[in-house]
């Protein structure tokens, strides 16, 4: 069984769960090499019992340079002898520095990309530069349909380029999920028993989550009962149909926390909905299968996203999902009118319609919610353990990618920032 390198940033429950499905199913001696043990979102505690090996090259509180970084990663690699080095992305400086070890050394690459085409602009200089990184690896694991093209696009060759890198831990979201709603859940959001909208994000520019709360006060416009009956015919009838149309208007809450705070503040007091929307702070990995459970759908309005994890696990503990078409999981995980919709994310129109829609059926709802959890059982820990396996397989049979003097000067130059 060859020998497996796999290089990280650090370990996190997502790479957790994946490797370990790789480790044990594919029954390679799997190496994880991680920057750093610092976890700042604090998530996870790891067994002892894992199948693969952890290696941190800087633990806490010490600091890397590029070259202390560059001698470090060659000198553990070399202990290690991989017989094929897997890096996560072209972009970290800790990939590039195992890049640099496996050219040296004569061993293939795999890249591991959630990267696609359209998640930024484009620089011709910088997709230049990322061809030549990328023509150094002999096979490569993608994301989904779009990361897979993308890869493509770089250099890699069709046949040697597999799918099922962005997966989670399903069956956590699920079984967690399904215990923390029957116990009753254990924070007072949970107790209230409102049916809610429920989004996990950084608050960063690209999260659009000002846009979301714009767009959630269109909705709470929508669902107010006198816009949906404005005429009834008698008092009694208003008050009939104010009864039965109300549980319609969802809340809105959202975990995180970040640099846009003050805007999303601002802009929740200035579109009136303070009362139904609820800021309720970064979330351990631990605490959000409570809040995905209590939730009635799930909602990700980011304006570019290469992946995002969030809708795997918002999908895997049964929800609905209302996904911008800008997220790099929208291809292979949305099914509009299935399990959710996607939706422009600068048409706030749009979602507030959307989620109207989806607040508005209730057995639409759970049906919607049931077909998620069907579609995200083809992509979990055994989806990136056989779509790797077949990665380094490829890798190790195609004929090895010499490195041109161009392709090195550029490689040992990106080391060097």
């Amino acid at each position: 069984m060859p020998r497996i390198a796999a290089i990280i940033v650090n370990l996190v429950p997502y790479h957790h769960a994946r490797w370990e499905a790789f480790a044990v199913s594919s029954g390679s001696e799997t190496h994880l090499v991680e920057l750093t043990d610092r976890d700042d979102f604090k998530v996870l505690e790891f067994s002892k019992e894992s199948h693969f090996l952890r290696h941190t090259l800087f633990p806490s509180g010490k600091k890397e340079t590029p070259s202390t970084l560059n001698q470090t990663m060659s000198e553990r690699l070399d202990a290690l002898a991989p017989d094929v080095i897997c890096v996560s992305g072209w972009g970290l400086k800790v990939s590039l520095a195992a890049m640099l070890w496996a050219v040296r050394r004569g061993a293939p690459i795999v890249m591991l990309s959630e990267s696609n085409e359209f998640d930024e602009v484009r620089s011709t200089i910088k997709e230049f530069i990322k061809r030549r990184l990328v023509s150094l690896c002999s096979a490569g694991l993608a994301g989904g349909s779009p990361q897979a093209d993308y890869l493509v696009k770089l250099g890699v060759p069709r046949e040697r380029v597999f799918k099922g890198y962005d997966v989670v831990d399903n069956g956590f979201f699920k079984t967690e999920g399904e215990r923390l709603k029957a116990e009753g859940g254990s924070e007072d959001l949970l107790n209230q028993k409102k049916t809610f909208f429920l989004a996990c994000a950084r608050f960063g520019k690209k999260k659009n989550l000002p846009g979301l709360i714009r767009a959630y006060a269109r909705y709470r416009q929508l669902a107010k009962p006198s816009t949906l009956d404005p005429r009834p015919s008698t008092a009694e009838a208003a008050a009939t149909s104010a009864f039965s149309l109300q549980p319609l208007a969802f809340d809105l809450v959202i975990a995180g926390e970040g640099e846009q705070r003050v805007e999303i503040e601002q802009t929740i007091r200035e579109y009136g909905v303070a009362d139904h929307v609820h800021l309720i702070g970064p979330k351990g990995y631990n605490e959000l299968p409570g809040y995905y459970a209590a939730a009635g759908a799930f909602i990700h309005a980011s304006t570019t996203e290469q992946w995002g994890l969030v809708v795997n696990e918002a999908m895997a503990s049964g929800l609905p999902v209302l996904v911008s078409n800008r997220c790099g999981c929208a291809a292979d995980l949305v099914q509009d009118g299935v399990n959710g919709w996607t939706f422009d994310p600068t048409d706030e129109e749009q979602i507030a319609e959307l989620m109207m829609r989806i607040s508005s059926d209730e057995d639409g709802r759970l049906k919607m919610g049931a077909r998620s959890r069907e579609i995200i059982t083809k992509w979990g820990p055994d989806r990136f353990a056989s779509g790797l396996k077949s990665a380094v397989d490829a890798a190790l049979k195609a004929p090895m990618r010499r490195a041109g003097i161009l392709n090195r000067l550029i490689l040992l130059a990106m080391t060097r920032r």
